[in-house]
Order: structure tokens, then C-alpha cells, then sequence
């Protein structure tokens, strides 16, 4: 072959190379959520091996792991989603909706001036589920990087919460929460959780304040490019993840779901796992829910083309723990996430509403009896169900995802917990030979689906009295740790 031949030929290679790997790049990158220890219903455990009861929660697969740059000017480069954050937010002024909008408008931060809000889905890619609330700030460990992040909790002379350290997104909610409130999401990333908050009337009559971290970089992070294979399976080419596109189509408590997963088989794969609770997040369309106000909208926060929901109220386990009391597993309410709320003292009844909205995220209890809760959990009396949905997930690079073994926890790990009872001397290893609580399913049908199209989703009220949790008399113990 001639020389010239052959340098044409080298130089078509490389250019087809990059256009391969410029394909293969993820717009959309779902970070780890950093969780390394293995939970079973109620502690830290040492992990189980393959086939045992709670094998395949968050803390046995693990990708993307968070990594960050600190540019020395204020800022921070996520290295996994390119976005540039404010190192440390303004923590001494906290800000409505519509303030916290005006302020990154307004901000020169590290020689830039495009400064924004994020969005729920650029804000939540920085939680990391290694976190816990105590009962004071220095028996707490926040759902953030303080490596790289500024993080600072209320002072408590101001008789403020631990917990109160919401950001806002800008993100509103499609319908409204509280009984007509009208609301955005922001992340606690001092309790872990998705929440509703008002715009316009929050506390006292007037608007919510939250902290603001403002963001700047390309705007398609959080945007799905969802494609039909036609074998009961969905692609997001924007995050390289598989899903299921029908649901379980029965609810089961935390431990059963994650069997289900480990023994799934569909379209010919059978490495499916139960989601982690930035993966499930990441399919959340908040352009839609139940109670939207425009009627096109109505329904379970989904993308419907593309994904079947066996009840369009439903909440949808992942395999995280949520450290904020024992026994507490993520979910991600793709129905309204509804509680018991009212205010007793001044003659308002408890009522189960749309308190926090759907998209929101929270944990249940992974065991036990749901009538155990009438009345719920929380300052809200969020509804306990125990028993709820799984999608499967899977990527589609195999190689992509690494299957490993947690970390043996400590003494810290169950004190994170807040049961009190962390162990002495040893740590509870699961039980071998405990029996499912559900049989695996051999096989999912495959369901069809419409030709493929990529979708382009978008980006509460609480009224600010705190309420006795139904079940409780003035003077007795709410449990710790609920956000109102």
C-alpha cells in the first residue's frame, strides 16, 4: 500500500475514533452516591455474599464516583458532570424563590457572569447518601462534599433545626401541594431528601426562605434522550442506563424488592439491580403529575411513552439507605408525595394531602406494618406504604458498573443510624439463610413500545405551621429528624 494510502487511511481511523467516543460521551452522567456500607432493615451490617438476604442494594455496585476540582477562585468543577458550583453559598442571608433567582442573575463568581439557579436534577447530582442528621450540628454529617463544598448548619441559639438546610432548585412543581400552594423543589443535604417548598406563602404568611448554590455550564445535564428497544426495555442514551419499561406490578417491602431485582431476567439480561436513588431519580419527569395544571400533564412523573406505572400514585424503592433514624429505605414518589397534615391546636383536622409533590424523594420504612403509621411519619405526617414499586435498571456497557464488596462498618456506622444501640464489639452480619419474601419471577413478558423519540423534560405548600404528628399529645417525643 502506498504511503499516502496508508496516512489517508490512519487519519479516516482517527477521525471515525472520535467521532465513536464523542457518541459514546453521556451528556447526562449519573454520579455515585457514594454509600460503601451494606444496611439490612434496621442497621450496618457486614455485606452478604451473592443469594443472600440483602444482596444488591446501592452499596454493592458502584460507578461514576464523585470527583471534583477546586479552581481556587470560589468555584468547583464537577469532573463526572462538567458543571461549575459556587464553592460557598451566601450563608448568611437565605432567600425566596424568586430572590434566589435575582441573586445568581447577579452573581460574578471566578470571572464568570452566567450564573444560575440548578436545576433539581443538576442540584441532586451532588448528594452523597454518606451523610446523617444528630440531634446538633457536631453529630451530624452532611449529604455533601465538605472536601470541596462550603456547608453550615443553623446556628442553634437561633432555635432553628438541624435539619433546615434546604437549596433551593429552580424547578417549580407542575401542580400545587399544601392545599393550593404554589412550589419548587429543593434538596436538605442535611437530611437527604427531595422536597416541596411555597413560593409565595411559606412561614408566617410569607415566602419560604432556602440557601441558594448557584451553577453555571451546559444546560443538557438532567435531560433525557429516551429510545424504545422493543423488548420490554427502555435506553437512555443521555445517562447509558436500561430500564424496564413496565414496573414490578406488585409493591413489596426494601428486602423483597432487591431479590426481585438479583433474580430478574429480561431482553436476554439477567445483571438487573434495584436503582439507587440518583439512577431512579434521574427518569423522574418534572413536567408531569397527578395533580398538574395543565390536564396533558396529569399523571404519574414519567415519561408515559416510554414507561408503564402499574398505579399512577405510586412511590418506587432504590437500594439506598437513608441514614435519618434506623430502618429507612430512599424512594422516589412519582405520585403526589402525600402526609397527614393539619394543625389540631387551631381546629384544622389532619387531612392525607399532596404535601411535598411528585418527584419528591423521602424514606419509608423498609419493614413491618403500615398501619402501624396511621397518620404517618413526620412534622407532615408523611404516608408510610412499606410496600412499594421497582423498575429495574442495568447499564448498558456492563463495564461501566463495578459489583463490590461494602465496607465493614464500625461503631459509627449504626450510631449514624440514631437507634442508640450501635454494637459493642462486633457488627451484625446478615442472616444466610433467611428465606425471600417473594418469589423471583423466572421471566418478564416483554411489553412493545411505540417507535423511539427522545425526550426533552423540563425543569409547595407548606404553610409554616408545625403540627403535632398524629398519635402524639402535646409533651411526648415526635421522632427526630422530619423535616416539616
Amino acid at each position: 500500500m502506498a504511503p499516502r494510502t496508508i496516512a489517508l487511511a490512519v487519519a479516516l481511523l482517527l477521525v471515525c475514533s472520535a467521532a465513536v467516543a464523542q457518541d459514546a460521551a453521556y451528556t447526562y452522567t449519573v454520579v455515585d452516591t457514594g454509600q460503601d456500607v451494606a444496611y439490612d432493615d434496621n442497621r450496618a451490617i457486614t455485606s452478604p455474599a451473592v443469594g443472600e438476604a440483602f444482596f444488591g442494594q446501592d452499596a454493592h455496585y458502584t460507578t461514576n464516583a464523585p470527583s471534583y476540582e477546586d479552581n481556587g477562585d470560589g468555584t468547583v468543577t464537577d469532573l463526572n458532570t462538567g458543571l461549575m458550583w459556587q464553592k460557598m453559598p451566601d450563608f448568611d442571608n437565605e432567600l425566596a424563590w424568586a430572590d434566589a433567582v435575582g441573586y445568581a442573575e447577579g452573581l460574578t463568581l471566578g470571572g464568570y457572569d452566567d450564573w444560575r439557579v440548578p436545576t433539581i436534577k443538576e442540584l441532586y447530582s451532588l448528594i452523597q447518601f454518606i451523610g446523617g442528621s444528630g440531634p446538633t450540628a457536631a453529630e451530624s454529617t452532611p449529604y455533601i462534599d465538605t472536601d470541596y463544598f462550603d456547608f453550615e448548619y443553623p446556628d442553634e441559639d437561633s432555635g432553628e433545626r438541624v435539619i433546615d438546610v434546604q437549596y433551593w432548585s429552580s424547578t417549580k412543581y407542575v401542580g400545587e401541594t399544601m392545599n393550593g400552594n404554589a412550589t419548587a423543589f429543593s434538596v436538605n443535604f442535611a437530611d437527604g431528601r427531595i422536597k416541596g417548598y411555597p413560593t409565595l406563602k411559606g412561614p408566617g404568611g410569607k415566602p419560604k426562605k432556602c440557601s441558594v448554590r448557584c451553577v453555571r455550564g451546559a444546560t443538557t445535564y438532567g435531560v433525557n434522550a429516551f429510545a424504545a428497544n422493543d423488548d420490554g426495555t427502555v435506553t437512555d442514551n443521555a445517562t447509558g442506563l436500561m430500564w424496564a419499561q413496565a414496573d414490578s406490578g406488585d409493591a413489596m417491602d426494601w428486602e423483597a424488592a432487591m431479590a426481585y431485582a438479583e433474580g430478574a431476567e429480561l431482553a436476554g439480561y439477567d445483571d438487573w439491580r434495584l436503582p439507587n436513588a440518583k439512577e431512579l431519580q434521574s427518569i423522574v419527569d418534572y413536567t408531569r403529575a397527578p395533580d398538574a395544571e395543565d390536564e396533558d400533564k396529569q399523571g404519574p412523573a414519567i415519561d408515559l411513552e416510554f414507561f408503564e406505572v402499574s398505579e399512577a400514585e405510586s412511590y418506587f424503592w432504590t437500594g439506598t439507605t437513608l441514614l435519618e433514624g434506623p430502618g429507612q429505605g430512599v424512594y422516589v414518589a412519582f405520585g403526589q408525595a402525600k402526609g397527614y397534615w393539619g394543625d389540631p391546636m387551631r381546629g384544622q383536622p389532619r387531612v392525607l394531602m399532596n404535601v411535598h409533590g411528585a418527584g419528591a424523594q423521602r424514606g419509608d420504612p423498609k419493614s413491618g406494618d403500615a398501619s402501624d403509621y396511621e397518620g404517618g411519619r413526620g412534622p407532615q405526617g408523611d404516608d408510610v406504604r412499606i410496600d412499594n414499586y421497582v423498575r429495574l435498571v442495568r447499564n448498558v456497557d456492563p463495564a461501566e458498573v463495578e459489583q463490590v464488596t461494602p465496607r465493614k462498618p464500625t461503631k459509627d456506622d449504626n450510631a449514624m443510624l440514631g437507634d442508640g444501640k450501635g454494637p459493642k464489639d462486633e457488627v451484625p452480619s446478615a442472616p444466610a439463610n433467611r428465606p425471600p419474601h417473594v418469589v423471583r419471577p423466572p421471566k418478564i413478558e416483554r411489553h412493545p413500545l411505540p417507535p423511539a423519540r427522545h425526550a426533552q423534560p423540563a425543569g409547595h405548600r407548606d404553610d409554616g405551621h408545625r403540627q403535632i404528628p398524629m398519635g402524639r399529645e402535646k409533651g411526648q417525643r415526635t421522632e427526630p429528624n422530619q423535616q416539616w
